[in-house]
């Protein structure tokens, strides 16, 4: 059976972009046909400035929202990263297989490193090695398919070179995996600045739909949205990507296609009522179930509990088999206890 591996870090809140470019598609698809793989990768936060407390909030909350959307822990493994050793432990071994020129050459790395200069910071080595943790997060698994936005294909690539490399060197330790991504609202766009991804760590929020808003704030935020020149609902990414966005949100709502919209609104403010009406009712639902959780902390930790030992007991034997391969001795059984070493021999 295929296995996916996806992952969802807690940076900010969950936003509409997140829901719509992946996670709903773990829930409907993903977790129904293959052996899947959900975590919070919580480890992947610590690489900027950060508030733990805040981590901390933000990781629950990712998890609760994850099962108010759908992900079912009989059907999927959901878990946190932090609670699985394996990521840490693999992610030496790949580090010292990754060189240095591949990691500065990571367009992420390059972003975020220039935007904490120009705040003043500095910038930590775990934001430059961070991709080979996201490698090891997918490889400990065997993961064959990693569903994921446009902006993470370059770090499934790398992915893929290290597999293949360690292989190489050291034998067939890893499935090589593979990006997938969904075919519409694969990138939903800010609100306001439809030519960038509706991130959830962006400061402003005046143009993110988070998943928790309240209906009459996503209702006041979409009316709001940026718009083009012109009066003309159209489909072009290139020359009405205001537009444009609002089509590819409401078209993914209901399942639909962009291009087939074009037209069909006469004005922008009617297709900005009928976006909002849609984001609204979907929404709903996954508020109503999220509060539900909220009120239920025992079922939460114990889902998270159960998905790191089942997480932990698939990716422990490849992570022991590839330090073996890479030339680490192994440990020596633990003795139980009571039970006098000399004996024990």
């Amino acid at each position: 059976m295929t296995r996916i591996f996806s992952g969802v870090k807690p940076t900010g809140h969950l936003t509409l972009g997140n829901y719509l470019g992946a996670v709903r598609r773990w829930a409907e698809v993903d977790q129904h046909r293959a052996d899947a793989l959900f975590c919070v990768v919580d480890l992947h936060a610590l690489t900027v400035e950060h508030d733990p407390g805040r981590v901390r909030r933000l990781s629950r909350q990712a998890a609760t929202l994850l099962l108010a959307s759908g992900i079912d822990p009989e059907r999927c493994v959901l878990f946190v990263q932090s609670h699985v050793d394996e990521h840490a432990r693999l992610s030496y071994l790949l580090e010292c297989v990754a060189s240095d020129g591949e990691m500065r050459r990571m367009i992420q790395y390059k972003e975020k490193s220039a935007r904490e200069r120009a705040r003043g910071g500095s910038v930590r080595l775990s934001l430059l090695t961070y991709p080979v943790l996201m490698a090891a997060d997918i490889l400990a698994y065997g993961a064959d398919e990693v569903p994921v936005g446009e902006d993470q294909t370059q770090h499934v690539e790398l992915t893929r070179d290290l597999a293949v490399r360690f292989n190489q060197r050291y034998g067939g330790a890893f499935v090589v995996p593979r990006a997938t991504r969904p075919e519409v609202a694969a990138r939903v766009m800010d609100l306001q600045d439809p030519t960038s991804k509706m991130g959830k760590s962006h400061e402003a929020g005046a143009g993110i739909v988070y998943l928790l808003d309240e209906p009459d704030v996503v209702r006041k935020k979409i009316v709001r949205a940026v718009t083009d020149s012109g009066s003309e609902v159209v489909y072009d990414r290139e020359a009405r990507p205001g537009v444009s966005n609002l089509l590819e949100i409401l078209a993914a709502c209901e399942g639909g296609n962009p291009e087939d919209l074009s037209g069909v609104y006469e004005s922008y403010g009617a297709l900005k009522k009928a976006t909002a009406d849609a984001v609204v009712e979907l929404l709903r639902p996954v508020r109503e179930r999220h509060k539900e959780l909220v009120a239920d902390a025992a079922y939460v930790e114990e889902v998270l509990r159960d998905g790191a030992a089942r997480a932990r007991e698939m990716a422990r034997p490849t992570v022991d088999a590839a330090y073996r391969a890479i030339g680490l001795l192994p440990a020596a059984p633990a003795v139980p206890a009571g039970v006098p070493v000399n004996a024990a021999r």
